[in-house]
């Protein structure tokens, strides 16, 4: 399969190249029409998703999420032959898929897990990177497992698949537990640091990127090792663009076969 969506992008290429300005849009549909009538693709990212997708002092969006979304930016431009411009647009975990289908954004770049619920209202990429749900604590809690948040407070971020993994793991092992929600990952950080929450659930490398992002004061926190879920992670763009789905697959093939992916 990906070898003839690799040869669908590649006709549809030399077909617009082939056509003059305005009849090369003619033949686009989709978000590569839009980029073409426009000259612009808005790339949704999130503010707090270290080391996929955040905010740096001094250079703006950064991270391997948006790097990648950037490779597809630049195959968007080659199938629409113009220059193609970026935005970005900071969206949460919880307002993604909406701006997606309402047309906010373009692309979605963070740490956004794939799975067939999420399939039904948006499109993916293929798989970027494989994570799972972990807790993150004070080295000096108490807590050594799930099953010891029993009256305790768990933070997660609001529109995530971590909630449904913490509290399907809780109820199976009968533990009673307050679960609070946050805007984003920083956030949820935050209250886990100033005492507002005794443990934060998401994904094990967002942990880890956070607690490096702390510098020092990180060595106070730890991530337990149990995995309460696995999360595959993917980027996202909306559905029923058969053009764009054919470009995202082509533009991973192109970085894979080259092992700039890697």
């Amino acid at each position: 399969m990906p070898a003839r969506i690799a040869l669908l992008f590649a006709l549809l290429l030399a077909l617009v190249l082939a056509a003059k300005p305005a009849a090369a849009v003619e033949v686009l549909t989709g978000t590569l029409r839009k980029a073409a009538e426009t000259g612009e693709v808005v790339i949704g990212y999130r503010t707090s998703s270290v080391p996929f997708s955040f905010e740096e002092r001094g250079r703006g969006p950064v991270g391997y999420a948006l790097d990648l979304c950037r490779e597809v930016v630049e195959d968007i431009g080659r199938a629409t032959g113009r220059d193609v411009r970026t935005r970005f647009e900071p969206v949460t975990s919880e307002s993604r898929f909406d701006a997606l289908t309402s047309g906010r954004i373009d692309l979605e770049c963070g740490s956004t897990t794939t799975n067939a619920e999420r399939r039904k209202i948006v499109a993916f990429s293929p798989v970027t990177y494989f994570s799972a749900t972990k807790l993150l604590v004070k080295r000096d809690s108490g807590i050594g497992s799930y099953r010891d948040l029993g009256g305790k407070r768990v933070v997660v971020t609001a529109g995530t698949t971590n909630e449904a993994a913490l509290r399907t793991m809780l109820a199976k092992a009968r533990v009673s537990a307050e679960i609070l929600t946050a805007k984003d990952h920083g956030e949820s950080f935050a209250m886990v640091r100033d005492g507002r929450a005794d443990a934060f659930a998401t994904d094990d490398v967002l942990l880890y990127g956070l607690k490096a992002a702390a510098g020092a004061d990180g060595a106070v926190f730890t991530v337990l090792p149990e995995k309460l879920s696995f999360e595959p992670y993917a980027l996202a763009f909306r559905k029923d663009d058969p053009a764009l789905a054919a470009l995202v697959t082509a533009t991973f093939q192109r970085l894979a076969e080259s092992r700039e992916l890697r």
